[in-house]
């Protein structure tokens, strides 16, 4: 049995597994595409967590998990007969030969901004009335912050340099700090959210993303306050009956562990 067969056994294997729970099991016959949505939104925050740790032991077992879930909403689709999973592989099938005729057309590109590019211009020739159209509402502020300005830039709406970027970031910077003059709190909310959205941009600029570098830091900063309330248990004390001075000692120990 060569790779490709045995790949697709597998999820062979999987549908019929599927087709015998959604018949048999009381708790997967129960289940709707609306009930499921939240639990796929938690699976899909797993499989983001076990790529930043790099653990792709677990980068196996969520996507396993995320296919799970593929595959119960094919299911629950092709018994309204909407669609079923052949509908749902050779529509994104379809859309990936569209969208890329540098490989399958005659579109010469030069780069990977080119390829951006044409695939943001595809979709407006698909029917799309903004580039914008594609960005999910219920997305975390800073990923949503970080895919809109990615769309602009597909359709040439970006700056040319990082300088200029940050520029801007030290300009919003500025502005955050005329408004902190004028204690007006909604106006203050609006600058700070005008900082946040410049540096989301400058990140791009840098090659970073945003979303991964802060999680990095909440990582960091989660590990390292542990340390510090293990050590202030094994010394008898709470955190509140020490003073900053005290948990400062065990914070620099914690940066070297």
């Amino acid at each position: 049995m060569n790779e490709r067969s045995g790949q697709l056994k597998a999820i062979d294997r999987l549908l019929t597994i599927m087709d015998e729970l959604r018949a048999g099991c009381p708790w997967d016959k129960k289940q709707t595409m609306q009930t499921l949505r939240h639990l796929t939104i938690e699976e899909t925050y797993e499989l983001g967590d076990a790529i930043l740790d790099n653990d792709l032991e677990e980068v196996k077992k969520e996507l396993g998990d995320l296919l799970l879930h593929i595959i119960f909403y094919a299911k629950i689709g092709s018994e309204t007969q909407d669609f079923d999973i052949g509908d749902v592989a050779n529509g994104i099938a379809e859309k990936l030969i569209n969208r890329h005729p540098h490989i399958y057309g005659d579109v010469k590109v030069q780069d990977e901004e080119e390829v951006k590019q044409n695939w943001e211009n595809i979709k407006l020739k698909e029917g799309k009335k903004s580039v914008l159209q594609g960005v999910p509402n219920s997305l975390p502020a800073l990923v949503k912050a970080n895919r809109i300005q990615e769309k602009v830039a597909g359709v040439g709406f970006d700056w040319e340099q990082p300088e200029q970027v940050f520029e801007k970031v030290q300009e919003e910077l500025s502005e955050l700090q005329e408004e902190l003059k004028q204690g007006n709190a909604d106006r203050l909310e609006m600058e700070f959210g005008d900082v946040l959205f410049s540096m989301v941009n400058y990140a791009r600029f840098l090659d970073i993303n945003p979303e991964n570098a802060l999680e990095r830091t909440n990582k960091k900063f989660i590990k390292r306050f542990q340390y510090l309330e293990q050590k202030a248990k094994d010394s008898g004390k709470t955190l509140k009956e020490m003073t900053l001075d005290e948990m400062n000692v065990f914070w620099e120990e914690a940066k070297k562990v």
